[in-house]
């Protein structure tokens, strides 16, 4: 996909990947195997087959994820051990980078498509889109604080993310319909001045309770485009959740068959 930039050149987008081995809840997961490959291979290989990208960079601290991904021919980035968030570890890659667009692709969605990717760069094609991330129609684990939870405006504009349930319905007996729930899946997509400016904000007090870094975009008055898909999302932060994606995976495979 080709985005033009208001002088008529093509934009450049890129892809970065922030894998980092010193996991709180499961260490060393970008190198957990699924099925024959690493995670982090999934990953790539699967944004680098998209076709939509000028390139697919990895972001890492640790050697060990350095040395894999350069193993498969991809290309990878040392960065700073310091940093606090997958975020800033896509910006200091990206500040040596010249582009237009970034998109950050979290090192744990070993199933990401074209389609969300696709969809989530055209939101773009609205100048007025300095930030866009994705969100999925979900029925069922509402409850569940690690699926964190968005409301919008009627332009599909985040009005709040949050752990909790949103939006409470008051009312059982109300003559309006129950709402839609939506799970926000980690994927986002940056205009590179966007997300310089947005490292360098301080974070907030509903960041800092939430545990949720888009809320500090959000406290700045900084806008954010929410793009509906079909895609799930599997973020894998736990050896059950691995063991989910294997189920996901062989599902997969044998459908081709």
């Amino acid at each position: 996909m080709k985005l033009k930039k208001t002088n008529g050149a093509q934009m450049k987008i890129i892809a970065i990947i922030p894998a980092r081995y010193d996991s709180t809840r499961f260490p060393g997961k970008p190198l957990v195997k699924l099925g024959q490959k690493p995670i982090i291979q999934h990953v790539y290989e699967r944004a680098k087959n998209s076709g939509l990208f000028d390139e697919v960079i990895v972001a890492t601290d640790d050697q060990r994820i350095f040395e894999a991904v350069h193993d498969i021919n991809g290309k990878v980035i040392l960065t700073s051990k310091k940093h606090h968030s997958g975020t800033d570890r896509i910006a200091e890659v990206c500040s040596k980078i010249e582009c237009d667009l970034v998109v950050n692709i979290q090192g744990d969605e070993p199933f990401i498509s074209k389609e969300p990717l696709q969809k989530l760069i055209s939101a773009f094609k609205d100048k007025e889109v300095e930030v866009a991330t994705l969100m999925h129609k979900i029925k069922i684990d509402i409850e569940n604080p690690n699926n964190v939870k968005v409301v919008c405006d009627k332009e599909n504009f985040a009005l709040y993310f949050s752990r909790s349930k949103i939006p409470f319905y008051r009312n059982s007996q109300s003559q309006f319909p129950k709402p839609d729930y939506y799970k926000h899946i980690g994927v986002y997509a940056f205009r590179k001045e966007s997300l310089m400016e947005f490292i360098n904000l301080p974070a907030g007090k509903l960041e800092q309770n939430e545990k949720l870094e888009q809320l500090r975009l959000l406290e700045n008055g900084m806008k954010i485009k929410m793009v509906e898909t079909e895609y799930e999302g599997i973020g894998i932060d736990t050896k059950k959740d691995l063991e989910r994606a294997e189920r996901i995976r062989n599902s997969l495979k044998n459908k081709v068959r």
